[in-house]
């Protein structure tokens, strides 16, 4: 066996495989052996006529799949191996064969889709907006009345029109250019008001309704909407409201937090209420910061990205999606009923994110190389013993129950921590509110 690689288009790899006369006769006497157990032939047990009677009366191609196979199998793992300080594979190759004789053997070409080089035009001394959250004491007030949910109840209304906080039950139509779109029609809906679960504009149009009443909403979709063919489109929703419920909250009180928060008083809870929403709001300012950062320098950066690379980021996003749905006790094949979308179209939703997500990823990985980022042992035995001493044991003891995927999560968590330091530190963060005050 030999072969030969040539880059191709889109970021793909053509990997020429050369197999002599004597391989290829191996791999259809292989062929021969594993299959000959499908085929019958008039005169012969079942798997028992010999090969050359199965060619003749089958055709001369019969093993040929099964020894493509065989060859490609055998060798192809070997070739990904010395070539991986060339190209690193992604996805699936596709396999055609170039040309076949049983004097000169077989030629097989793999179309390889291979990980892609990203060409940034800079990553530092940019202007770069960051996100800073408080809490505020409304923010503590509603954490805190949220407890007293579990135990509201749902209330019928019929006296007045519906309004922010109740639960309205709608029939909605969606149309873009007078044309209904997958997902955009149910019946029987409870929306909550307020929630923000439908885009924005439409939850405020339905305030103000009365049981009864049918009224067209305009809304649009926004820029960044998750499906590509709606995104920045107007759209207009003819939506009748069926009824209206409400919740009755009983009163937070010492004695309600005693028996459901296992605090003593209710200030006590909502100090704590304020300790979650703080950190919360943390985690959030980091997260959409450094999500900022990495936008920015993705802006300024290029690659042709494979096929393979967007479609098994999708099955990552669609496999989340549905894991969310199982929590709420329904399926992804229910959702798609319920919504009248196709698994395609479903599916299509994603691609610009994924898109994004691959391109973050790969942007990712040329900073941490090209800066040498790298988990120092004492810095992954430090993580480690924090851990330990969190569950109250000691570090050689916690690295014996660690499952290696741990290691992996500890040293990639120290490398995006020294990536995202040394990104804030070489560029030029602000808030709005600091522009507006300059």
């Amino acid at each position: 066996m030999n072969y030969t690689t040539a880059p191709a288009e889109k970021s793909t790899v053509k990997v020429t495989i050369g197999y002599s006369a004597e391989e290829w006769a191996d791999a259809i006497n292989k062929a021969y052996a594993r299959t000959r157990g499908k085929y019958s032939v008039p005169g012969f047990r079942k798997g028992k006529a010999p090969r050359p009677v199965l060619e003749n009366f089958y055709g001369k191609g019969i093993f040929f799949d099964e020894a493509f196979n065989i060859l490609f199998s055998e060798s192809y793992g070997n070739i990904l191996e010395k070539e991986s300080a060339n190209f690193t594979a992604v996805g699936d190759p596709s396999l055609s064969v170039e040309n076949i004789s049983d004097d000169k053997g077989v030629t097989l070409v793999a179309t390889v889709p291979v990980k892609p080089d990203v060409t940034i035009e800079t990553y530092k001394g940019l202007k770069i907006k960051s996100y800073e959250y408080n809490v505020t004491d409304e923010d503590v007030e509603k954490e805190a009345g949220r407890i007293t949910l579990s135990k509201a109840e749902d209330v019928e209304v019929t006296d007045r029109p519906c309004k922010g906080g109740d639960i309205a039950n709608i029939d909605f139509s969606g149309k873009v250019d007078g044309v209904q779109f997958a997902g955009g029609t149910a019946e029987g809906y409870d929306l909550t008001l307020g929630s923000g679960a439908f885009i924005p504009g439409f939850e405020e149009q339905v305030e103000g309704m009365s049981v009864g009443e049918t009224k067209d909403i305009t809304v649009k979709f926004p820029d960044d909407y998750q499906a590509d063919d709606l995104k920045g489109k107007e759209a207009v929703f003819t939506v009748k409201l069926n009824g209206i419920k409400e919740k009755k909250c009983p009163e937070l009180t010492d004695e309600f937090v005693k028996a459901n928060a296992g605090c003593e008083t209710v200030e006590e809870y909502k100090n704590k209420c304020r300790e979650r929403l703080e950190r919360r709001a943390a985690t959030r300012s980091l997260n959409e910061t450094e999500n900022s950062i990495i936008k920015a320098i993705c802006e300024k950066a290029h690659a042709e990205i494979p096929d393979a690379m967007i479609e098994q980021e999708i099955d990552k996003m669609v496999q989340d999606f549905s894991n969310r749905l199982m929590y709420q006790g329904i399926s992804l094949d229910d959702y798609l009923k319920f919504t009248g979308a196709t698994m395609e179209q479903f599916r299509s939703q994603f691609t610009g994110s994924a898109a994004e997500r691959v391109m973050s990823t790969l942007v990712i990985d040329k900073i941490v190389r090209t800066e040498g980022f790298k988990a120092e042992p004492e810095e992954v035995d430090a993580k480690v013993e924090e851990q330990a001493k969190s569950v109250g044991k000691t570090a050689e003891e916690y690295k014996k129950s660690m499952d290696p995927r741990q290691f992996e999560y500890i040293e990639s968590d120290i490398i995006i921590t020294k990536l995202f330091d040394f990104l804030k530190a070489n560029n030029e963060l602000y808030t709005e509110a600091a522009e507006e005050n300059k």
